[in-house]
């Protein structure tokens, strides 16, 4: 290849193109790689339960008031958006109905993944992204302790028992939020809105979304702390670490709800 070649705007494009590839398929090869090694030693056994609640409280606890109001205020502008409307047109029966598929089905699930992945998710992936550049991880290694064992099963376990808890309460909160807007936004009463809800509620769907939150807290906890362990460079790994796991965590939210979407509900 010459020398001319390689100033171009082109080549740089291609070889900016190729890193692109290589680092996709390094990143996926290392999560499925620590997927394997986290499920084998959770099956394996000998969690520690003490961590385990810490961090549910941690993935859960601390990040509901953040996940409600997410939730909530999604509701409340879809709500205002379409209830009004719903009434005009002659389908007041039908909008508590339509608001709570919307919740069950999707909002509720995928806006709390959101928000779990801005606010726990990143913590995760810059607190084990810290340990690895201060060595501590190596340390940990020097002891004798696993450290997928240590750091990956206790968050990846507090992700899959807190997430369907989360998605119950900020569904529940998304219902309500929606019947306090669509009575200030088309006068709907309180009683035609609760008398559809139920419309709109199958046990199938809350099966379904229960199985795709313990899927979600599983993936968003082990993206952050994959991205974590892989750090490297200092403060400024650190800082790429967070971007590629709140990046991927995003990312394989949305394909996952597609593969739900297309498998349960298609």
């Amino acid at each position: 290849m010459s020398n001319t070649f390689k100033t171009t705007a082109t080549y740089h494009l291609i070889k900016l193109f190729r890193f692109q590839v290589e680092d996709f398929f390094t990143n996926l090869g290392e999560i499925t790689k620590m997927t394997l090694l986290t499920i084998f030693y959770m099956l394996k056994g000998r969690i520690k339960w003490k961590e385990v609640i810490y961090q549910c409280y941690r993935f859960g606890v601390t990040s509901l008031p953040i996940t409600l109001s997410i939730v909530g205020m999604t509701s409340i502008i879809v709500a205002t958006q379409v209830a009004s409307e719903m009434v005009k047109q002659g389908g007041e029966n039908f909008v508590g109905m339509m608001i709570t598929m919307l919740i069950i089905r999707e909002a509720g699930i995928i806006m709390s993944g959101f928000a779990i992945i801005s606010m726990i998710g990143s913590s995760l992936a810059s607190e084990v992204a810290t340990m690895r550049v201060t060595e501590q991880i190596d340390a940990i290694r020097v002891l004798k302790v696993n450290p997928i064992r240590y750091l990956f099963v206790p968050r990846v376990l507090s992700g899959m028992l807190m997430m369907p808890v989360i998605w119950v309460l900020s569904s529940l909160i998304g219902v309500l939020a929606g019947s306090f807007a669509s009575n200030l936004a088309s006068g709907l009463s309180y009683r035609a809105y609760f008398d559809s809800v139920w419309y709109g509620i199958y046990i199938y769907d809350i099966k379904v979304n229960l199985f795709k939150a313990v899927v979600y807290g599983f993936s968003i906890s082990l993206i952050s702390c994959t991205f974590g362990y892989n750090a490297k460079g200092g403060a400024k790994g650190v800082g790429i670490a967070t971007t590629g796991a709140v990046v991927w965590s995003f990312v394989s939210l949305v394909i996952l709800d597609m593969i739900f979407a297309v498998s349960f509900f298609f």
